[in-house]
């Protein structure tokens, strides 16, 4: 099965779950201002959970190996454990709203719930290539990236889905759309790939050599980040017709440099990164400093997700899942 991660570091945990598939109290962080506070809440799983979504302050899910499917209706402070209807590894996760929503996974996993996450319905797809990343930038259109280039796409609201040729054969790992036609999607060997047309043509920009970007995020059609393996930041500030390397340095309490594995902004200055070893950075100037890396739990963390400005969360391995409160 193709490796999810080309970073020997995570791909060696990555492969062992695939193959055979703490309890500790609030912290504080504090890198540079403002202060985050960081709480552990319980699952209930020593499964690694690789991707979190919350559509508000109350309502989200989380998936991880072994078709782990967690809900929450309070904000995190209970989980729920629902049956995902597989036990594929479970890689992402997208509601369009508070009741209908996607899986993707190992073997070429798509399932939509239309309840919440109660239930789920497989979709039959004629790839097997595992499937990675998953958007919707509206209930009708989505977008789907996976191994081999694989690149998937619905215009009605996933009853249908059609290949769209990415012209790479790189795995692809996470995709973002502003809109139905703009969108950006970044993978092994400094694959990143744009379009402006609603993925009808992809258009492979600058790459950044062998580095395997895991994320990306647009906060604007101009301003973009990707994070990826080896402490790997890039920032364009043009589209992506130009990406700036800003990649971070070891820090002070380092000692080897880290994966970078998710990437968030909340608005146009403030931006969160998590990654290896439960390590967390902000910026609050968008992107031009950066706070020291600062452990938030004991663990990898894969999943990163905010309902506002205020309050996000992140997941990972052995079940943890933290929830991310922002200081002024």
């Amino acid at each position: 099965m193709t490796q999810f991660f080309h970073s020997a570091r995570v791909a060696s945990r990555f492969i062992a779950i695939l193959l055979a598939l703490t309890a500790w109290g609030p912290l504080s962080a504090r890198g540079a201002e403002p202060f985050v506070l960081a709480t552990l809440q319980k699952t209930n799983t020593p499964m690694t959970l690789m991707a979190v979504q919350f559509k508000d302050a109350k309502a989200g899910w989380a998936v991880g190996s072994g078709g782990a499917l967690f809900s929450t209706a309070d904000g995190g402070k209970k989980w729920k454990k629902l049956t995902s209807g597989t036990s594929a590894l479970l890689t992402g996760v997208f509601f369009i709203d508070q009741k209908t929503g996607w899986v993707t996974g190992a073997a070429g996993t798509l399932r939509q719930s239309v309840n919440g996450g109660e239930s789920w319905t497989g979709h039959p797809l004629e790839t097997q290539q595992p499937l990675y990343g998953i958007h919707f930038p509206s209930a009708t259109d989505g977008w789907v990236v996976g191994g081999g280039g694989t690149i998937l796409h619905t215009a009605d609201g996933g009853a249908h889905w059609v290949e769209q040729a990415s012209g790479t054969s790189a795995a692809l790992y996470a995709v973002q759309f502003l809109d139905a036609q703009r969108g950006t999607a970044v993978g092994a060997l400094g694959t990143v790939l744009a379009t402006r047309d609603g993925g009808r043509t992809w258009v492979p920009q600058v790459s950044q050599g062998a580095v395997t970007l895991f994320d990306v995020y647009f906060t604007d059609e101009s301003t973009g980040w990707a994070v990826g393996n080896a402490g790997a930041l890039f920032q364009t500030n043009d589209g992506g017709a130009k990406w700036v390397d800003r990649t971070l340095p070891c820090g002070k309490t380092c000692t080897k440099v880290i994966d970078l594995l998710k990437v968030r902004f909340t608005g146009p200055q403030e931006g969160w990164i998590v990654g290896e070893r439960g390590m967390m950075y902000r910026t609050t100037d968008a992107g031009y400093s950066w706070s020291d890396g600062t452990p938030i739990a004991p663990v990898s963390l894969f999943g990163l997700t905010f309902s506002d400005a205020a309050h996000g969360w992140a997941s990972g391995e052995n079940g943890t899942v933290v929830h991310l409160q922002a200081g002024k």
